[in-house]
């Protein structure tokens, strides 16, 4: 196995470039891209060349949709709401439930619309659904005052965590201390500075990766990436790691060999992916579906005493 990478700088048009200097190189597999933008780019080159790719994080719909070719690892930006509202009820977690969300925001409005979808087939109530905008996401007062009127005992936060600290705190200091539930874009609010991170305990997300998890083979993954590079993993490194070995197991399962064709190759992928069952560091029991779309229980996290904790 030949390995080598490209930077797209999480920029379409380079991305292109990139895919195009790895084709010259002689590629028959992608891994990538990483961002949503690039990818969808990407993806449109690898189905008019009928490679096989898989992006490990790419989440917009677009990245993979109507590109047979195209397989994902991680969950698109609308199934974290409908994930996130299956999960919710099945744990039982709460019945009335708020939502504060970044309308101007194509991640957060896509999750919050799958949510609020969902939730009404789960029987949950949305008592309460408040945006926001980039233009003014520095006080929630008004936000938080109808959530608090409204009975939620549960919020949902589909956005990121710089939000969300902020969210956090102005509630603390009206007194309102519901539960607080969030997506893969909470994962680092325990990093913000100047945040008092003992109001974010109890905070559950829905994430398939944090380095401070305990399971046994997340720390195994940590202590060999510090090893290796020095550094803590992210949820990108998981996925990128979960990713190449996809790709070895469903190339096993193909019987591909070096001296196929890129095509043949891409045929024999894409009837694999469908056909192989993996257990990896973002997910248990992964299959995937012809259109690329991964199915895998949510993994959740709860912060407790100021570290994550798997649920």
């Amino acid at each position: 196995v030949e390995f080598k990478t490209e930077d797209d700088q999480a920029d379409a048009e380079k991305a292109v470039n990139a895919y195009n200097t790895l084709k010259d190189w002689g590629m028959q597999i992608l891994m990538g891209t990483v961002t949503s933008g690039s990818c969808t780019a990407v993806a449109s080159e690898t189905d008019s060349d009928h490679m096989f790719q898989i992006t490990p994080s790419g989440t917009a719909v677009e990245s993979v949709q109507d590109h047979d070719n195209v397989f994902r690892l991680c969950f698109s930006d609308p199934e974290q709401g409908t994930k996130s509202a299956e999960y919710i009820a099945k744990n039982k977690l709460a019945t009335k439930i708020a939502v504060i969300y970044n309308s101007s925001d194509v991640y957060s409005n896509g999750i919050y619309t799958n949510f609020a979808a969902e939730a009404k087939k789960e029987g949950l109530d949305v008592v309460a659904a408040e945006a926001f905008t980039a233009d003014n996401k520095t006080d929630f007062s008004v936000q938080l005052k109808k959530a608090q009127s409204s009975g939620a005992d549960l919020v949902f936060l589909p956005i990121y965590y710089t939000e969300a600290s902020i969210i956090l705190t102005q509630a603390d200091s009206m007194g309102y201390a519901p539960t607080f539930f969030g997506c893969d874009g909470m994962d680092g609010i325990l990093g913000v500075e100047n945040f008092d991170t003992s109001l974010a305990e109890d905070l559950m997300l829905l994430t398939p990766f944090v380095a401070d998890a305990q399971d046994e083979k997340t720390q195994a993954f940590v202590s060999e990436y510090k090893e290796k590079f020095n550094d803590t993993p992210n949820q990108f490194a998981a996925d990128t790691y979960d990713a190449m070995l996809i790709i070895k197991e469903a190339a096993e399962k193909a019987g591909v060999t070096p001296d196929m064709s890129v095509s043949d190759i891409c045929e024999a992928m894409k009837t694999a992916m469908t056909e192989i069952t993996f257990d990896g560091l973002t997910g248990e029991g992964m299959t995937w579906s012809a259109d690329g779309e991964p199915a895998k229980a949510p993994k959740a996290m709860k912060i407790v005493d100021g570290a994550y904790t798997a649920m």
